[in-house]
């Protein structure tokens, strides 16, 4: 499919470099941009469209019906373990000292090659853990 660099398209792929490490549903993207003069249906058009070529990825959260959509095209995103905090929703990325033994220790113990651009662990983040310690004091 050929890919048309529109100012859409171009806004959009601002937007979602800027904010790489969060995870947004379409209408979040969409209000965002809102002042652009983007429609969600050319947020949904355009993600759809990154998402063929590998710059999106889509993402659904257990008990959860919405469909979120991260950034990864960002060099630095295809060579990490992305960390989910279920709390507040938070991505980040795994040190790469870590991420290295976890997947040596995968490829030594499952005979399993990861994906690192498209693997990700969910669990709390240490600020939500804190909070959460915090107010059962």
């Amino acid at each position: 499919m050929k890919v048309y660099s529109t100012k859409q398209r171009k806004s959009l792929s601002d937007y979602l470099l800027s904010h790489r490490d969060e995870e947004m549903t379409a209408a979040e993207i969409a209000a965002a941009l809102r002042g652009e003069g983007i429609s969600l249906s050319a947020v949904y058009r355009n993600l759809a469209s990154l998402e063929e070529e590998g710059l999106v990825q889509r993402i659904t959260r257990a008990g959860d019906r919405k469909i979120f959509f991260r950034f990864s095209g960002a060099e630095e995103c295809r060579e990490h373990i992305h960390l989910r905090c279920r709390k507040c929703g938070k991505t980040f990325h795994m040190d790469a000292g870590t991420t290295d033994l976890l997947d040596e220790t995968v490829a030594e113990n499952c005979g399993f090659k990861m994906d690192r651009a498209e693997t990700v662990i969910n669990g709390v983040c240490g600020d939500c853990e804190k909070a959460e310690q915090t107010s059962k004091k």
